[in-house]
């Protein structure tokens, strides 16, 4: 029977990357898919991942009917045996509904990818539809780390290298986005840090500044005397 499977992660967990392998292995056995994205790093109508692989794709943006494109595109004859949707967490949840009608009226698999929170760790509203939706729900195996070396289970949005909790709920940009003041990135944070707000910038600033250090100063004066027991 055909599935609506949701493929879910944090960032840097490799999503695109399976994506890109699924299209691959089914391709390479004749089968045609039809491949759509939503806001990709590598521009619009493209599906990437962050190992330097890319494909081209259909651009779903907002209003964008799943259903319809399908129904026409098998109308005038074309062919599609599965659909791949790539950062579905920015899909509407009418969008996801429609996808489910994809699997359940035309028959086809339907594979999506996407983050579940937002970096404020609230629920995208497409991904609550998914989560609602799927026929099976996976979490990805290959674990992105915090820069403590824990597993990583949260997105924080940074500006300058700091974590921000306001502002709107999309906004573009990449985990290798650097420390410069202004510049919008993304960090990936175990859940402690992600409530302390410490992301790896203000790690290594907070590991620079004598005001942590665990012992006074003065006792690190070389020329203060050993006591040995």
């Amino acid at each position: 029977m055909p599935e609506l499977v949701f493929f879910s992660g944090t960032m840097d967990c490799g999503k695109s990357t399976l994506a890109l392998q699924i299209e691959h292995n089914r391709s390479a056995r004749g089968l045609q898919g039809m491949i759509f994205t939503r806001d990709d790093r590598a521009g619009e109508g493209k599906l990437s991942s962050r190992l330097g692989l890319v494909t081209d794709a259909v651009e779903a943006a907002e209003g964008f009917d799943f259903y319809a494109y399908l129904v026409a595109h098998l109308s005038k004859g074309g062919r599609c045996d599965y659909v791949i949707a790539d950062e579905a967490q920015f899909l509407a949840p009418e969008q996801i509904d429609q996808l489910a009608r994809v699997v359940d009226d035309l028959e086809l698999d339907v594979f999506a990818f996407g983050i579940t929170t937002d970096f404020r760790s609230k629920l995208f509203p497409g991904s609550q539809r998914l989560v609602e939706l799927a026929d099976r729900v996976e979490v990805l195996q290959v674990e992105a780390l915090c820069w403590c070396g824990a597993r990583a289970t949260h997105n924080a949005r940074t500006v300058g290298g700091r974590m921000v909790v306001e502002g709107a709920q999309v906004v573009v940009g990449d985990v290798n986005a650097g420390d410069d003041a202004g510049e919008v990135g993304y960090e990936v944070l175990c859940r402690r840090h992600h409530r302390r707000r410490m992301t790896a910038a203000t790690a290594r600033a907070a590991a620079l500044s004598p005001d942590v250090l665990p012992v006074p100063a003065e006792e690190l004066r070389p020329d203060r005397p050993t006591v040995r027991s």
